[in-house]
């Protein structure tokens, strides 16, 4: 299976969300290098991203390996959001995303994010300005609506149609719900019947399975994956890789996923500096981790360093144990 968002081909339908505090760099190198066919960065402010904060530049940084490379932008002022999305496409961008689809407080009350769904005339005249901006393709991410009394999501679909809005990503949830309840996958096909360009389904795929049953009920053309690649950034390349063959991939092996831990944490070390990188890194490092024996009283070890090479040698200490009594 393949995807194309106007000029941009994709090998496979199975892309990384944008999440905050997760989709930084060295993860989506990752998740690329596994086999998805495309990264999305962390949302970015399009105030932010005009003043050139250098925070707000490590969130843009890229690299060649997971090209191409979608940004996706939050704003409510479509001057700006445009200026944003020129910005990005200078800088390396293959695609631009427009959120309407978070449902923080701090967003939603700055009138972005799911906010948005509540004025379509306002969304359409960012989604219509951005696309002005920009010769690349523009796409965007929202929820079915704001609440189940105004699940708005085929009617604001249309408008970015109409707007030269290239594809939309649904997740199968309201902005009430948060990430409560169930993801209404259902619910996507009506936006999928809505309009003829491509349309990702999102929320809930955390196995393979899950990845198959949201196609077959949404009939949406790809599928987008989020907290089920939380320390498993090879799970999106799973579900490509069933997609593509039928053939089901197993996880990797304990000392691979190690392997890629230790990557990881390196990775993260490298591009934020050594304290801010082990301290955002110890959270993967809970993810990874989740499940194993002993895992707990492990993770709260961790979580009291911020000295990189103690936490590396500590990570190197839990693991090996279980890679003795599984050779054993």
């Amino acid at each position: 299976m393949t995807l194309k968002i106007g000029s941009v081909q994709l090998d496979s339908p199975v892309i990384l969300a944008p999440m905050s505090g997760v989709s930084d760099l060295p993860f989506r190198r990752l998740v690329k290098r596994s086999g998805a066919g495309l990264v999305v960065s962390e949302m970015i402010a399009s105030q932010a991203m005009i003043r050139a904060g250098r925070q707000t530049m490590k969130m843009v940084s890229s690299c060649a390996e997971e090209f191409p490379m979608s940004v996706q932008l939050a704003g409510c002022e479509p001057a700006v959001m445009a200026e944003a999305a020129k910005l990005n496409a200078d800088r390396g961008a293959a695609i631009i995303d427009i959120n309407m689809g978070c449902p923080v407080k701090k967003v939603v009350k700055g009138d972005a994010g799911s906010a948005l769904m509540r004025d379509e005339c306002l969304a359409g005249r960012i989604m219509e300005a951005v696309v002005k901006a920009v010769r690349l393709p523009v796409t965007l991410k929202m929820r079915t609506g704001w609440d189940d009394a105004n699940r708005n999501a085929p009617r604001l679909a249309r408008i970015a149609e109409q707007a030269g809005v290239q594809m939309i990503t649904v997740h199968g949830r309201t902005r009430s719900q948060l990430y409560s309840g169930r993801a209404d996958w259902g619910f996507i096909r009506q936006v999928k019947d809505a309009v003829a360009i491509p349309v990702i389904g999102n929320g809930d795929v955390i196995s393979i399975d899950d990845a198959v049953r949201l196609l077959a009920e949404s009939g949406a053309d790809g599928v987008m994956i989020g907290r089920g690649s939380y320390g498993r950034p090879w799970f999106p390349g799973q579900v490509a890789q069933f997609l593509a063959t039928g053939d089901r991939p197993g996880d990797p092996a304990l000392a691979q996923q190690l392997a890629i831990l230790l990557e990881h944490f390196d990775a993260m070390i490298e591009h934020y500096g050594a304290e801010t990188g082990c301290r955002l890194g110890r959270k993967h490092v809970a993810w990874y981790t989740k499940g194993l024996p002993g895992s707990a009283e492990f993770r709260a070890a961790v979580n009291q360093s911020l000295d990189a090479p103690t936490v590396r040698r500590m990570i190197r200490d839990y693991y090996d144990p279980l890679l003795q009594r599984m050779a054993a």
